[in-house]
């Protein structure tokens, strides 16, 4: 590339956002206060440390670690390096993370020495994994902590790639089989940095809560907020009282939490005795929220949501509702993901490819630098998910007559029940406005007669006793008969996946048991 005309790359900002702080702080973690230019420091002696293990540029290095300063220093280190970064989130199993590290071929593991023990079985489980680093002493692999003091801080310089380079390879949840690597680019985050930075509705003092893994989404606002001058706090992970008591103690200003961490949060017994007052924005997305609820949050804590909509292969920020655009009195719009940011174009898209008519519903495809360059060794699935030059989201979506979209539900989430077809989110908006329902999933079950059944799953809410005749009865109000759930099942907890998702996939397991093939 002609660099009289290189645009400027994540790493890039991130040194730029670092260098302008200075001696402000910049992390609270674990009673620890870091400065962005002791941030700049240690990034600078994580790279080093990386190099002297003979590291190349452009290399693959995974991470599994709790919440813990060194993650963003290695993290930095990997977008200053040039290397191309491949999380492991906490939760996930031997079996996913062995998956992962082969697929994406991996030959460096850095890792938290609580997982010490995983690591080793990784490296039994991987011949390609040829480097262990540990953020301290463990009883496997070397100590990065150790290795990097032993280097003097120098100048952080931008690695010089192309746009289209890997910056990471991002698996997605595997929902639907065999988790998928999204290769990410240096074009594309760049342009979520700057979309974060120029169209999400930030405070003038910004002080971050960070309750979920570094490793993943808790780190995707780093360079966003060093560039509004805002810091991060760190909690090692989110637990309702926890977090509730963070925001009261460090007066936090934003935050950014997935609709089951918000329904923690109202239903804790603390809730009502907590100052939340420092609250001036919470950015929510990864899974719908119940329009009921978000009324509830609204009406508790104000005018201070702000949604954001994306998928791995379009991270965070296709669709944003702003926090003005949340309309209490109009339950449509709280169901709505908003509309599509400026820097990239929406279409609703028929099974031929063509756009569909206003108020009609279409599958939401997408163009514009945020897409992702395709999946990581599968030709085949990214001719599928990039067919016509659109991304695919597999996401069913209507557009109002104002241009916000409301998310359906997913394509393959899609019931077919009596020859109808049958969107389980529309049923799940109008079960959870009950004020007895804390939380509800509706899935495809198989039925002779019907061929697929709609079955609701029901949390109540604590002492509430639900009529379950009333909730079919208000389904086939709200939405006709073919809508009405054939069964109701009252259950506990409604099981989610690592990001936080009801995981339906586990939810339909024991209703398809047995079958080759999961329609009916």
């Amino acid at each position: 590339m002609n660099d009289l005309y290189r645009p400027r790359f994540l790493p890039d900002l991130l040194i730029a956002a670092l260098d302008r702080s200075g001696d402000r702080p910049c992390l609270f973690i674990d009673n620890d206060v870091i400065t962005a230019a002791q941030m700049r420091d240690q990034i600078s002696c994580y790279v080093q440390a990386f190099r002297a293990q003979g590291i190349a540029q452009g290399k693959g290095i995974a991470t599994l670690s709790k919440n813990r300063p060194e993650v963003l220093c290695s993290m930095g280190a990997i977008m200053v390096g040039g290397y191309r970064n491949t999380p492991l989130h906490p939760l996930g199993s031997l079996e996913d993370h062995a998956y992962v590290l082969e697929d994406a071929a991996i030959e460096t593991l850095i890792f938290d020495p609580v997982f010490a023990e995983r690591a080793d079985q990784l490296r039994e489980r991987v011949p390609a994994l040829k480097s262990l680093l540990s953020y301290g002493e463990a009883d496997v692999g070397e100590n990065l902590v150790s290795l990097a003091a032993t280097f003097e801080p120098q100048r952080l310089v931008g690695p010089h790639v192309d746009p289209e380079d890997l910056s990471a390879l991002a698996y997605t949840g595997g929902t639907t089989g065999k988790a998928k690597g999204v290769m990410n680019t240096y074009r594309g985050s760049a342009a979520m940095a700057q979309i974060m930075v120029s169209e999400w509705q930030w405070p003038d003092e910004v002080r971050h809560l960070v309750c979920t893994p570094l490793s993943h989404a808790g780190s995707s606002l780093f360079v966003p907020l060093l560039l509004r001058g805002g810091s991060m706090v760190v909690v090692p992970g989110f637990e309702a009282g926890a977090v509730l008591e963070a925001i009261e103690r460090h007066r936090i200003t934003t935050t950014m939490l997935v609709p089951s961490m918000i329904y923690a949060l109202l239903d804790h017994p603390r809730f009502a005795q907590t100052d939340l007052s420092s609250l001036q924005t919470i950015f929510y997305g990864a899974s719908p929220m119940s329009p009921a609820r978000l009324r509830e949050a609204i009406g508790k804590l104000g005018s201070i949501f702000f949604q954001f909509y994306g998928q791995t292969e379009c991270p965070q920020t296709v669709c944003v509702l702003r926090k003005e655009e949340h309309d209490p009195g109009d339950l449509d719009r709280l169901a709505s993901c908003g509309r599509p940011v400026p820097w990239v174009r929406v279409g609703l898209l028929d099974d031929s490819g063509e756009e569909v008519a206003k108020g009609q519903p279409g599958e939401l495809c997408v163009r514009g630098p945020l897409v992702m360059k395709g999946y990581w060794n599968k030709p085949e699935e990214t001719s599928q998910a990039l067919q016509g030059d659109w991304l695919h989201t597999g996401d069913v979506a209507r557009e109002d007559e104002n241009g916000f979209l409301t998310i359906v539900d997913r394509k393959k989430d899609m019931i077919v029940s009596g020859g109808f077809n049958v969107f389980p989110r529309e049923i799940e908006d109008v079960i959870s406005t009950h004020p007895g329902v804390a939380a509800v999933a509706v899935i495809g079950t198989p039925d002779e007669k019907w061929g697929e059944a709609v079955t609701a799953l029901i949390v109540p809410r604590h002492g509430a006793q639900l009529d379950i005749d009333e909730l079919i009865a208000l389904v086939k109000e709200r939405k006709g008969s073919h809508y009405a759930p054939k069964s109701v099942e009252i259950v506990d907890s409604i099981p989610m996946s690592p990001l936080g998702k009801p995981d339906k996939k586990a939810l339909r397991a024991r209703y398809w048991a047995g079958s080759d093939r999961f329609v009916h």
